[in-house]
């Protein structure tokens, strides 16, 4: 049991990694969003994992919904700016 514990936390926290390095190296704007909400879904459920469900039902909700519609409706704002 302790051995897949481990397991499943080496692979959320290999998932951690990789959606922050792919947030960072996108060029295109909405794909470094969605990593970053994979990002944030990826952390609430490595907190879920560290028996802590208040912070992750706060980081689903603020990583991995709110922060990512805010940022694709102020892309859609700057890009509706540019289009005039």
């Amino acid at each position: 049991m302790a051995n897949s514990i481990v397991i499943l936390n080496t692979l959320v926290i290999i998932g951690i990694l990789l959606c922050a390095f792919l947030t960072v190296y996108f060029e295109n704007l909405l794909s470094s969003i969605i990593a970053l909400s994979i990002l944030g879904s990826f952390t609430a459920l490595e907190f879920i994992m560290l028996h802590a469900p208040d912070v992750a039902i706060a980081e689903a909700a603020v990583g991995a919904v709110l922060s990512p519609v805010i940022f694709i409706v102020a892309l859609r704002k700057v890009k509706g700016g540019e289009r005039r």
